[in-house]
């Protein structure tokens, strides 16, 4: 869940340092971004009223059948084991500003989830999270027109394809190779602490659809990756990190509602436990995302959770193999 994906771009010494690496910058507070938040939560609040008010006149029959799903949702273990992948997986996007469906994924593999109801819970988690964080983008003129209409019809093609391999497989055979990717993308995050960027004119970008479609392929099939694969890719070619970001992460919320319907009709809904765990885990990691922002340097953080995904990643996949 992204609740803070960096929509107004500052040059504060943090971004400038996320920039040299040729990662996403860290949110600006301004206040136009507050009072969003606060229509956010007001809306929330009359939401919350108008279904406590439907809940009381309801029948005795439907309020007893919402009461005991609640309650199945509650003592559900796989609930409260998304809630900590949420915590955690929203931490690091906070902190960071990519890898939470890497992180996400990684959690859930471990904790026992199929492929497809990890992929498909985060991607239907995202499309919430991504909706607000394209419409910021967009009031904030950070979208590209030009590189938005090259990415996002290949993007949403690509993550279409992905689901429709993830769910024709059997995830028992698939899953040492989507392990073994989240291992090799642990690696490349480590690396990137590594990797100061280089700066290129922007007219030199190459290949955008086709690193769309593998992009958006590989988020599918791997539960994350659009970020990492298309967004550092870009601006490794030098494309102007403020455009390149918003471009990609208001294209984002149109892959993952491509790929999390999909899910939804090909995959079934079974996952929606996990759903449910992932954004309400992901609604109390801001303060802990700030926290270790300010206290950390970048390359620290993305060193630590390059060692914590390629780690986990190493650990099941030593548990599928042996």
């Amino acid at each position: 869940m992204r609740t803070n994906r960096h929509t107004d771009i500052s040059d504060t010494p943090e971004n400038q340092e996320h920039l040299a690496i040729g990662l996403p910058p860290i949110e600006k507070g301004g206040a136009l971004f507050s009072i969003d938040r606060r229509i956010v939560l007001f809306s929330f609040l009359v939401a919350m009223s108008l279904l406590g008010y439907w809940f009381s006149q309801a029948d005795h029959h439907v309020r007893h059948s919402l009461a005991t799903s609640l309650a199945a949702l509650l003592t559900s273990e796989y609930f409260w084991l998304a809630v900590g992948v949420g915590l955690a997986a929203q931490i690091v996007d906070g902190a960071l500003g990519m890898a939470y469906g890497i992180t996400s994924n990684s959690f859930l593999l471990g904790i026992g989830a199929s492929p497809v109801a990890a992929s498909g819970a985060v991607h239907v988690a995202e499309i919430f999270t991504t909706a607000f964080s394209g419409v910021s983008h967009i009031r904030f003129g950070n979208v590209d027109k030009n590189l938005f209409k090259k990415i996002v019809i290949p993007g949403v093609l690509g993550g279409v394809i992905g689901v429709v391999f993830l769910t024709s497989i059997d995830g028992k055979l698939l899953k040492p190779f989507i392990t073994a990717y989240l291992l090799v993308m642990g690696i490349i995050i480590l690396r990137k602490a590594f990797k100061t960027r280089q700066e290129k004119a922007s007219h030199e970008l190459k290949h955008v659809r086709k690193l769309a479609v593998s992009g958006g392929f590989l988020d599918a099939v791997g539960g994350g990756g659009w970020g990492p694969v298309v967004t550092s890719s870009l601006i490794g070619q030098g494309n102007n990190p403020r455009k390149t970001i918003g471009t990609v992460n208001t294209a984002e919320f149109f892959v993952a509602l491509a790929t999390g319907t999909s899910f939804l009709l090909l995959g079934g809904v079974d996952h929606w436990v996990l759903v449910a765990g992932l954004v309400f885990g992901g609604l109390f990691a801001a303060p802990f995302a700030a926290y270790l922002t300010s206290r950390l340097s970048v390359r620290f953080l993305l060193l630590s959770v390059g060692l914590l995904i390629s780690t986990l990643s190493a650990f099941n996949l030593y548990k599928i193999l042996v």
